[in-house]
């Protein structure tokens, strides 16, 4: 009999990687998705044959309890949230509601439900925030400097004080930045590969972007979903971070998608201190050493052929609707 999992968030980047990775592995698969007046099921679009999809919100304790009540899944992967750093400044009570709480009452679900369900918590790096430690580990104390940051680590410990009181298989995994042609346009990755595909279409001439000396470990996402299914196929529940254990700055990665487009990203590329965040995270970069040695796990994908793969997506996406 095959396995049967719940993913919320299903039709984020992750959501939308992890589903065609269960798929693969024979799962049969229940997207949960909040009701809305349109739809965002573009990543997804592909999958919808194979997978079903049932509503469910994360501010919402009795849709959470009915859902996994009448699918009973094996594995539960909670990867919704208020996922925008910038965001959560301008909206810190509703991220702390579905980062925070909502994590809250997906664990009291699953408690009231059934204890055996085997859950996945989406944590983040972000977490570290002002580092305390280079690189970071699953060790290294949190210093969030964000609204989004403070609510996923509140949301890790609850994960961890679920697992430690009422012996739930539950795990979080401390995800750093993993990005990917389906990610949002609103992040900086996208953002410059985006723009660099519309300055080499004629469509625009410039692009603005904040703080061009930041570090951050970045990574392929469709790598990092297979950590997070195997977490959930471990003989014991831990947390794990998944990183590429290198970093880059935001100019290296103007650099490359400008290069690769064919550019000079100089005679393009504006700073506007309108962009800047109000406490900044400088400098991020995780060690996956635990992850490799428990998990098998190892990124597939390098930060310039994840770049090069971004700028080529976005290229073929803006040609196709021209």
């Amino acid at each position: 009999m095959s396995k049967r999992a719940i993913v919320t968030g299903i039709s984020g980047q992750d959501g939308s990687y992890l589903a065609e990775l269960l798929l693969d592995q024979g799962y049969e698969v229940v997207g949960v998705t909040r009701r809305l007046s349109a739809p965002n099921h573009w990543r997804i679009e592909h999958l919808l044959d194979r997978i079903t999809l049932r509503p469910a919100d994360l501010l919402d304790q009795l849709s959470l309890i009915r859902v996994i009540d009448e699918v009973r899944p094996h594995e539960l992967y909670n990867l919704a949230a208020m996922s925008f750093v910038p965001a959560s400044w301008d909206q810190p009570l509703l991220t702390g509601e579905y980062n925070a709480q909502g994590v809250t009452r997906v664990m009291e679900a699953i408690r009231q439900v059934d204890t055996s369900i085997r859950v996945y918590q989406a944590s983040s790096s972000e977490m570290f925030g002002k580092v305390r430690e280079t690189p970071q580990t699953e060790l290294t104390p949190f210093y969030p400097r964000s609204p989004y940051g403070v609510s996923k680590v509140f949301a890790h410990y609850i994960t961890v004080n679920y697992r430690e009181s009422y012996d739930l298989f539950a795990v979080s995994g401390i995800l750093f930045n993993h990005e990917s042609p389906r990610r949002g346009l609103e992040f900086v990755t996208r953002k410059v590969t985006h723009g660099a595909a519309r300055i080499r279409l004629g469509l625009a001439d410039t692009l603005s972007l904040g703080n061009l000396d930041a570090r951050r470990d970045w990574g392929f996402a469709g790598d990092y979903v297979r950590a997070m299914w195997l977490m959930l196929q471990q003989d014991r529940a831990d947390d794990y971070v998944i990183a590429t254990g290198k970093s880059h700055s935001v100019r290296e990665l103007v650099e490359i998608a400008f290069s690769h487009a064919g550019l000079d990203w100089r005679a393009h590329v504006r700073t506007d201190p309108a962009l800047l965040r109000p406490a900044e995270v400088d400098h991020l970069i995780g060690n996956p050493a635990r992850a490799e040695a428990e998990l098998g796990w190892r990124p597939s994908v390098d930060f310039e052929g994840l770049v090069r793969m971004m700028v080529d997506a976005d290229v073929e996406r803006l040609s196709a609707a021209r």
